[in-house]
């Protein structure tokens, strides 16, 4: 089986476009007792369409579109390998995280400053990612079990070479840049 991260489809597009390669997040209501981690190093971007996004985001195309019903196709066209994780616990360097990432200023505030579910105020986590594009889109039927306010899903197998025909969204130097810029920020290497 396959592990999907479930992410708003305004932000699945930023990852895609290669405008974006963190993800920060502080986990859905139902995460569970310990709360929101990276679990996965290697996952599918499994776009969601629920909330109003563009209120939590400075940027990006959004087609408002009801969240998925049972049956509809879900189609995955990216995967990403998350090269490190870690729990900011520092307000600082999140805002210092500002020209990384499409989230407006007030949407990462909440979600540092929130606490529940095993998850402490003043925190939020953050991964830097690596993404490829698939080199042909993968489509499946939606499920219930795909529903929820949960970051991870378990999908069914991935067509047969899905991961190894992928390209990268950003070349090596350009991620290599990209990589160095925000481990300075955040201390890793």
């Amino acid at each position: 089986m396959a592990s999907g991260f479930k992410e708003w489809q305004v932000v699945c597009d930023a990852l895609a476009s290669g405008r974006q390669a963190i993800i920060l997040r502080k986990g859905g209501i139902h995460e569970g007792r310990a709360g929101f981690s990276f679990a996965e190093e290697s996952f599918f971007l499994f776009p969601t369409r629920f909330h109003n996004q563009d209120q939590f985001v400075r940027e990006g195309s959004i087609v408002a579109k009801p969240e998925w019903t049972i049956g509809e196709t879900i189609t995955i066209t990216h995967h990403a390998e998350a090269l490190w994780a870690k729990t900011l616990t520092d307000w600082d360097q999140v805002a210092a995280l500002e020209p990384f990432h499409i989230w407006t200023e007030e949407t990462i505030r909440q979600r540092f400053d929130w606490e529940g579910k095993g998850m402490a105020s003043g925190s939020i986590h953050v991964a830097l990612v690596r993404v490829s594009e698939l080199a042909q889109p993968w489509e499946f039927p939606y499920e219930a079990k795909y529903g929820g306010c949960r970051s991870w899903v378990t999908m069914p197998e991935p067509p047969d070479g899905a991961l190894g025909a992928s390209k990268p969204v950003l070349g090596d130097d350009e991620f290599a840049t990209f990589f160095a810029k925000v481990g300075e920020l955040l201390g890793e290497g």
